[in-house]
């Protein structure tokens, strides 16, 4: 796909994607290094096979499956069968989630989905490596010990569950200064529930390319619409990248989110997606195939304003959902803020310690607090309301009053519906 640069200079970019998620829209542009059809790329966060990993045991697989499920034990759309999920959708669905890694275009994407129950017995979690996400000069500044590696509950290459289906697809896209894992708990939290998950590390806005800036590399020009629209084409198996899901790809049920700049960036896509959750960005406009908004915000970013998505969510189409978290921060969305090594040190502190370049100026992004909701308890919140919202128009599910019970839950600072 050929791609348009414009002259922004990515100072520019990189204050104005995240003060403003609209800044961030289908006309920018940028490039990326290609991997091969393994991701075996040195732009590939995933854990080095040379590295001293953390035991498996560290942080994986602590979200318990609730028993009481949806349905019949065949559930999903006409013409297709899903295993049935649990009521409470914030609870990790009847799948064990495998994960790949592929290339769509210029793009290195981590694929997400649903595979065949048990076997993922005795297979060991997939751990990232976030080094991979910072400027290749700057990878070695930061050892193994202090590394904050990144444990997934899912694991790598698990057989794909096509006794079910077809899948519907998520397309997430991260924030400025961030990386295709950002927000994995919901990424598998998801996948656990029946759904084909797939992220990019978006070129221009991915952290190794803002931070590359300082540290005397040339500057890369964003094109987010330009990379949805090449995932798309991909899920619709019009190029190349997600052969292995053709069979079990439900093609025709597409729900997007995006993180911050990212969720300006799927906000325009309503002719492509049924469901739109943009977090802590802003609202969405209106399009032929969009049935569902859901806008999630936390009420202390200080990075982007509530009220900015209370205005986005007052301008969506109907029906819509605006759901506040209460003390949410701009981070609250993603597991940044708890990406932490053995001494306690997150993301920045680690950086900083490690003298990698660009990172004191990065720090603006950073809202970490202790004032703010615990990390579990906001993922708890947006997984609940994703899920229930992904899952009402892709899988054709029965909700009930799914919004009303997430009103009264703890932490929960506002729920608004126009149906």
């Amino acid at each position: 796909m050929t791609r348009a640069h414009i002259g922004v200079a990515w100072t520019v970019v990189l204050l104005g994607a995240c003060a403003s998620p609209s800044a961030t829209d289908s006309n920018s542009t940028g490039s990326d290094e290609s991997t091969d059809s393994t991701g075996a790329s040195d732009t590939t966060i995933v854990a080095s096979t040379t590295s001293t990993e953390p035991s498996s045991t560290s942080t994986a697989d602590t979200t318990s499956t609730a028993d009481t499920t949806t349905g019949d034990p065949a559930t999903g759309c006409p013409g297709t069968t899903l295993l049935p999920n649990p009521t409470d959708f914030s609870a990790r669905g009847p799948w064990p989630v495998g994960v790949r890694t592929t290339t769509i275009d210029d793009l290195t994407v981590e694929v997400w989905y649903p595979a065949v129950p048990g076997s993922d017995d005795g297979v060991d979690p997939a751990i990232y490596d976030i080094r991979l996400a910072i400027p290749e000069s700057e990878r070695e500044k930061i050892s193994d010990a202090d590394n904050p590696w990144q444990p997934c509950e899912c694991r790598r290459d698990l057989p794909i569950d096509d006794g079910h289906g077809p899948y519907p697809v998520i397309v997430f896209v991260h924030g400025t200064a961030s990386f295709r894992t950002q927000s994995l708990p919901q990424m598998v939290h998801w996948a656990s529930r029946g759904f084909v998950v797939i992220a990019a590390d978006h070129p221009g806005l991915w952290l190794a390319d803002l931070l590359g800036g300082f540290c005397g590399e040339p500057m890369v020009m964003q094109d987010l619409g330009g990379d949805v629209d090449a995932m798309l084409a991909a899920v619709r198996g019009d190029a190349p990248g997600l052969e292995d899901f053709a069979t079990v790809i439900d093609a025709t049920r597409i729900g997007m989110s995006g993180h911050s700049a990212g969720g300006g960036a799927v906000s325009g896509f309503g002719g492509d997606a049924q469901v739109i959750v943009p977090l802590a960005s802003g609202g969405v406009d209106a399009g032929d195939a969009l049935q569902s908004v859901l806008v999630m915000g936390g009420t202390d970013d200080s990075i982007v304003d509530y009220g900015q998505q209370q205005a986005g969510y007052a301008d969506a189409p109907s029906p819509k959902r605006l759901v506040g978290v209460a003390a949410g921060g701009h981070l609250s969305f993603s597991e940044i803020c708890s990406l932490t090594n053995d001494a306690g040190d997150n993301l920045l502190e680690i950086a900083n310690a490690a003298g990698v370049c660009g990172a004191q100026f990065a720090g603006f992004l950073f809202q970490c607090s202790d004032t703010l909701i615990p990390d579990p308890d906001a993922w708890a919140i947006v997984d609940f309301a994703t899920a229930a919202a992904f899952e009402e128009v892709l899988q054709c599910a029965e909700i009930g009053d799914a919004f009303d019970v997430l009103r009264e839950r703890e932490g929960v600072q506002e729920v608004l519906e126009t149906r």
